[in-house]
C-alpha cells in the first residue's frame, strides 16, 4: 500500500475532538484518495515552520518509514514568514528553499516522491492591512519546485482565487474566528483542490485518487 506522508502545520494538522471543529486539511484528503490502495501518515503540527520542524527532529521518524513509491507532501509557509520569531523564520529565497531541498532529498533517498505544496491563504489575504502574505514563500516554493524537478501543487494562488469568487458568507464557515485554521468545511474544500492538482499532474499523482473521484472529473 502506498503511503502519503505529510510534514506541515496546523492547517494541516490531524486535530482530535478536543480542539473541534477547527480540521486540517491532511484529514480531509482521505475522502479523495483510493482508500483500498493509500494511507496518510500525516506528522503535520500546530506552530511548525520548516526550520522549526527540521531543527526538532520531526523528519527522522518520516525517514525512517518511507518506503519506494511514496509519497512526502510537505506544505508549510505560514510560520516561515513570522519575521518576529526566529525559531521559526526563514528567509524564502535561502533558508526556506534550502530547507524544502532537504525534504525533498528525504523523500529521494528512500525511493519516494516529494511534493511542494504552497501555503493555503489565510481569509483575509486581500485585506491592506494583512499581516502576513504567503506571496515570497510561494514564490520559493514553485521556484524550488521548477529547480529541483519536484512537483509544485500551488494551493496559494488556487485558494486566493476561490477565496476572491466566493461570496463572503459561503467562506466564512470554512474559517475558524481567527481566519486562518479551518473548519471542516474549509478543509474538505481545499482539500479538493489538492485532489484536482494531483489529478492533473496525472500518472503515478493521478494514480493515488479515488476512482470514483477519477470518473467524475472526467464526466466533468
Amino acid at each position: 500500500m502506498t503511503t502519503i506522508f505529510w510534514a506541515g502545520d496546523s492547517t494541516v494538522k490531524q486535530n482530535s475532538i478536543l480542539t473541534y471543529p477547527q480540521t486540517g486539511i491532511g484529514q480531509m484528503l482521505d475522502r479523495y484518495v483510493n482508500r483500498f490502495e493509500v494511507t496518510i501518515s500525516n506528522h503535520a503540527e500546530n506552530g511548525r515552520s520548516t526550520k522549526s520542524f527540521l531543527d526538532e527532529g520531526r523528519l527522522a521518524p518520516i525517514y525512517d518509514r518511507l518506503s519506494r513509491g511514496d509519497f512526502l507532501f510537505v506544505q508549510f509557509g505560514h510560520n516561515d514568514e513570522k519575521q518576529e520569531d526566529p525559531a521559526r523564520y526563514t528567509d524564502p529565497d535561502t533558508e526556506f528553499v534550502e530547507n524544502l531541498e532537504r525534504f525533498a532529498n528525504c523523500a529521494r533517498n528512500k525511493g519516494a516522491i516529494p511534493v511542494f505544496i504552497t501555503p493555503v491563504s489565510r481569509r483575509g489575504f486581500a485585506d491592506p492591512g494583512a499581516r502576513y502574505r504567503h506571496d515570497r514563500w510561494a514564490a520559493a516554493a514553485r521556484s524550488a519546485g521548477e529547480r529541483l524537478g519536484v512537483a509544485c501543487i500551488d494551493l496559494t494562488a488556487m485558494s486566493e482565487r476561490l477565496l476572491s469568487h466566493t461570496p463572503t458568507d459561503v467562506s466564512d464557515p470554512w474559517f475558524m474566528p481567527d481566519g486562518t485554521h479551518l473548519k471542516p468545511e474549509g478543509a474538505m474544500t481545499f482539500a479538493g483542490l489538492i485532489a484536482g492538482a494531483l489529478y492533473r499532474l496525472g500518472g503515478d499523482y493521478r494514480a493515488l485518487l479515488a476512482p470514483e473521484y477519477i470518473d467524475s472529473q472526467e464526466g466533468a
